[in-house]
């Protein structure tokens, strides 16, 4: 099976102490719709920020990419 290239639009929330958390990410169709998905989910107030990530996977094989953080919105962890 070949590899296919995934985006994921990963939104994190304030917890107490000024520490964040993830929220359930969500799998998109391209980096433009996961775009839409971050800045719609802040407007909201809940979620203080997002990454757009992509990802390259072979589900079959168990094999899969390094994460490349395409796009951070607002306050999201320190990614090295």
């Amino acid at each position: 099976m070949a590899m296919k290239e995934r985006i994921i639009f990963q939104p994190y929330m304030s917890a107490p102490g000024a520490a964040l958390v993830s929220g359930q990410a969500v799998l998109c169709r391209s980096v433009e719709e996961a775009q839409r998905r971050a800045e719609k989910a802040m407007t909201g107030g809940r979620v203080v920020g997002a990454h757009v990530i992509r990802v390259s996977e072979d589900a079959a094989a168990g094999d899969y990419g390094e994460p490349a953080y395409v796009i951070a919105f607002g306050k999201v962890p320190v990614t090295a």
